[in-house]
């Protein structure tokens, strides 16, 4: 790993933690020169990085601090997650951790996934990067009666959910999202301290009823906001 990135991963391990709060101001770079025995133009990278992931604000004349989180994701529709990142001008790379075809043989796993028992399934673990940083741990199902074109995709360019959205159309879709404490797995693969606070998205997809693909998105907590905006209906006011 380059010096530049550990030097990130360490700045964004104290924030994460609560060591430094949100408008704690960061050590000045020549402070921080000699705390990691580096260039300035290495501690420069590592700050560039981490504003541009939106941890901390720059300020000319004044500092780097730590800053709030600023991600805000509509649960309306279905984000691309490269497009998300790319958006917020940080370098994206995707990683498949696990790639196979699995058949639902359980009635329980068949109620849990949305699909008849017998069903073949694409299973797929994917680790989505900004700034080669982690941003979110994708678990993935796609159908092959409904999808069968993509048991032969090996994803080497595009990830899943990116594909699925240019080329497979769904009529409806449903988002599940809970609170979660990282256990060690999934501090160990999001570079985060276990027990931290996670948001835990579950997604189906379907077409004239029939599942598309059923995926679960493990987000850090601290780094992500999920929003919904809706408009009054006369149902809506009658309500509140």
């Amino acid at each position: 790993m380059p010096l530049y990135a550990e030097i990130q991963r360490d700045i964004e391990r104290k924030i994460m933690t609560g060591e430094w709060g949100t408008g704690t101001r960061i050590p000045p770079e020549t402070e921080l020169v000699e705390v990691y025995n580096c260039s300035r133009m290495t501690v420069n990278k590592a700050l560039s990085s981490l504003a541009a992931a939106g941890m901390i604000t720059r300020k000319r004349r004044s500092g780097s601090y730590v800053a709030p989180p600023r991600i805000e994701e509509p649960l309306t529709y279905i984000q691309d997650i490269r497009a998300e990142i790319l958006a917020t001008d940080r370098s994206y790379r995707f990683e498949i951790a696990n790639r196979s075809i699995r058949k639902v043989t359980e009635a329980i796993d068949a109620r849990h996934v949305g699909v008849p028992v017998g069903t073949r399934l694409l299973y797929l673990e994917v680790m989505h990067f900004a700034d080669n940083l982690p941003f979110t741990m994708e678990t993935r199902q796609i159908n092959l009666d409904a999808v069968p074109q993509v048991e032969r995709l090996q994803f080497k360019s595009e990830p899943p959910g990116s594909w699925l959205l240019s080329n497979v159309p769904f009529s409806e879709g449903e988002h599940s999202i809970r609170a979660i404490s990282a256990d060690a797995m999934i501090a160990k693969k999001l570079q985060i301290v276990e027990r931290t606070a996670c948001i835990s998205i579950a997604r189906r997809t379907w077409l004239n009823g029939e599942l598309i693909t059923f995926v679960r998105l493990i987000y850090p907590g601290d780094r992500h906001r999920f929003i919904v905006r809706f408009s009054p209906s006369s149902s809506a006011f009658g309500s509140l």
